[in-house]
């Protein structure tokens, strides 16, 4: 009777158990492992390599102090990067790609997909993510990310070694998502000319070349003690006004560029621009010794209208200007609105 009774409640148990895995899988009919796009934990990326059919590719790493590094030669631009991290967390699959579509969509996708590769640290060994031990980093997820569904609100992705797409959405988002895997390595570069604080400014040099009188150097010579000097007559100026002096140095902690020009603009153009005088050069050494030079140049005004006597009533942009940063190898756009802060000239510091 004793043996009935458990033999009863184990087949009781069995058939319980059958009956949700039965439910379970008739609520969701997809294949985890050709389906499973969303990432669960994005804190633990390590990396992130995009690449398309033209060549075009970049490698996003995390650095030890959280920042993001760029192809292994740039800084990433921080903001840009979580918005992937949060696309790839928040993508969901929408619906299978329908029998009618799969070749058409297939065939798009050979000739136009990025494709993703995502690693993350992982442990050898992990008991119960209480115990860690021995960390590497592992590729977890590699996928192929197509164009927008025709009514622009999915993205066509497809799992790699599988050969059913599925249209990717993130709920509540109208939009497809495929721009935010952009393998273009422009579209990831941090645009910071200057992020300095005072305390890590050694001197700054700031030379009007159109207006020599203007230009000057503020040094740190230590205790919170600043010289200025004039540049022109090679004068130190003993009585300048120090709260404009540190409203100044302080203003170096957040510039930023608008536009980055050197794969845009043709090379002809740009040895043209920067074979002209530069307006400003803006040299900051910092405590370690490290020194950024920025030169900027007069861009063209956009009216062509000029006096009777043929003087162009804008000769120039009196928005922007160009300017050469990273040793020289980038020509960037930059507006006065950001940089005019850091473009005073010496009378801005006498007292009134």
């Amino acid at each position: 009777m004793k043996k009935n009774k458990i033999t009863i409640t184990i087949t009781i148990i069995l058939i319980i158990v059958a009956a949700i895995l039965i439910i379970t899988n008739s609520k969701s009919t997809l294949r985890k492992d050709i389906s499973d796009f969303t990432l669960q934990d994005t804190s633990i990326v390590t990396k992130i390599f995009m690449a398309d059919k033209n060549n075009n590719q970049v490698t996003l790493e995390k650095t030890e102090d959280g920042s993001w590094k760029l192809n292994n030669t740039y800084k990433a631009n921080k903001k840009i990067v979580e918005s992937l991290l949060k696309t790839m967390q928040d993508i969901e699959v929408r619906s299978p790609v329908s029998r009618a579509a799969h070749n058409s969509v297939i065939s798009r996708m050979a000739a136009i997909a990025v494709k993703v590769e995502i690693y993350q640290m992982d442990y050898r060994i992990n008991l119960f993510g209480i115990i860690k031990l021995f960390p590497h980093e592992k590729l977890t997820k590699t996928y192929y990310v197509g164009d927008a569904t025709q009514d622009n609100l999915g993205t066509f992705m497809l799992m790699e070694n599988s050969k059913e797409p599925y249209i990717i959405h993130i709920p509540r988002f109208r939009g497809y998502v495929s721009p935010r895997y952009s393998p273009i390595e422009d579209n990831w570069r941090d645009h910071t000319v200057f992020d300095q604080n005072i305390s890590d400014i050694k001197s700054v040099t700031l030379e009007f070349i159109e207006d020599p009188g203007w230009s000057y150097n503020i040094t740190n010579i230590g205790n919170d003690n600043f010289t200025l000097r004039g540049l022109q007559e090679n004068k130190i100026i003993e009585d300048y006004d120090t709260l404009k002096l540190l409203n100044f140095l302080a203003s170096f902690d957040n510039i930023k560029f608008e536009a980055l020009l050197s794969n845009t603009l043709e090379k002809s153009y740009i040895d043209s621009v920067t074979s002209t005088t530069p307006v400003h050069i803006i040299t900051m050494v910092d405590k370690s010794g490290d020194t950024i030079i920025v030169k900027t140049f007069h861009k063209k005004g956009f009216l062509d209208l000029f006096t009777d006597d043929g003087v162009s009533l804008e000769p120039f942009d009196l928005d922007r200007l160009y300017a050469l940063v990273n040793d020289e190898k980038d020509i960037v756009l930059i507006q006065y609105y950001v940089f005019d802060k850091i473009l005073r000239p010496l009378i801005y510091f006498e007292k009134e």
